[in-house]
């Protein structure tokens, strides 16, 4: 009796040994296996930012464009449709585009420009008017005189007027190499300037014109004995004439006077 007692002791201790060793096993296996679960993957860095596309400067030289008002909306209708970032540059006196950009973006602005520099459609309808300018000088409310320029346009193209003198200006000098010294000169239209384009519309005739006076003042500009100052009095605008009909243009005040000078034009059919 006491023999099997002895022996039941001695198997709980055996049993309870042995559960105390699994369960040390299990949580030190949990221990490791926490200690070496791999660490969370970390986010891919961002992408690098793309390198900028190089760009190239190219010009458009406008074949078909014979007014400045032509050549500022060919410029205005690449600004609207390029990348904003371009840079365009309109040179009148070579009657050209000059644009800085991407080279996919310079394919585009040639295309734009051969589809809208093409040569004017004439048709058989194209009508031929005389423009007089009538320029009325008029001083203290009393009428002093006038003067009457007229010329013939054809609608669609542009006619300049011209009457006075060229003056000649200096403009720099440079030296010939054996000490002599050669001035370089400019001539200005002294006088009176027009220019005129007649565009037929569905309402009437559409005038875009131009009257400009210069003369040479007395005073000299300080510069130099050939340096003249110029005084210039210009108008421009754009109106719709009706045959026959006088059309104001504008008045014009001659500094330093009591004058005005009363600008007016009329037009009429040429037979």
């Amino acid at each position: 009796m006491t023999s099997n007692c002895t022996k039941g002791k001695r198997n709980m201790k055996l049993a309870s040994g042995i559960f105390s060793v699994t369960l040390a096993l299990v949580l030190g296996a949990s221990t490791t296996w926490a200690q070496t679960e791999p660490a969370a993957a970390k986010p891919n860095p961002e992408p690098a930012a793309a390198k900028p596309v190089p760009t190239s400067v190219q010009t458009f030289t406008l074949t078909n464009v014979s007014q400045p008002q032509e050549a500022n909306e060919l410029l205005t209708a690449l600004r609207n449709l390029l990348d904003p970032r371009d840079k365009m540059t309109l040179v009148p006196s070579g009657n050209a585009i000059i644009v800085e950009s991407t080279p996919d973006q310079l394919v585009l602005a040639r295309k734009i420009l051969n589809d809208l520099d093409q040569p004017k459609k004439w048709s058989q309808s194209k009508m031929t008017y005389r423009l007089t300018y009538t320029i009325t000088d008029i001083d203290g409310g009393k009428r002093v005189g006038s003067q009457h320029y007229s010329m013939v346009v054809v609608t669609g193209l542009r006619t300049q007027l011209k009457q006075g003198a060229k003056v000649p200006v200096v403009t720099g000098s440079y030296s010939t190499g054996s000490s002599q010294v050669q001035q370089q000169f400019t001539y200005l239209d002294i006088g009176m300037n027009f220019d005129a384009t007649l565009d037929e519309f569905a309402n009437g005739v559409r005038l875009r014109t131009k009257v400009e006076q210069l003369s040479v003042d007395e005073e000299k500009s300080g510069m130099g004995p050939q340096d003249p100052v110029v005084r210039q009095t210009a108008l421009e605008g754009t109106s719709f004439l009706t045959p026959g009909k006088p059309l104001v243009l504008g008045s014009l005040d001659v500094p330093g006077t009591t004058r005005h000078l009363d600008i007016d034009v009329v037009m009429e059919l040429v037979q």
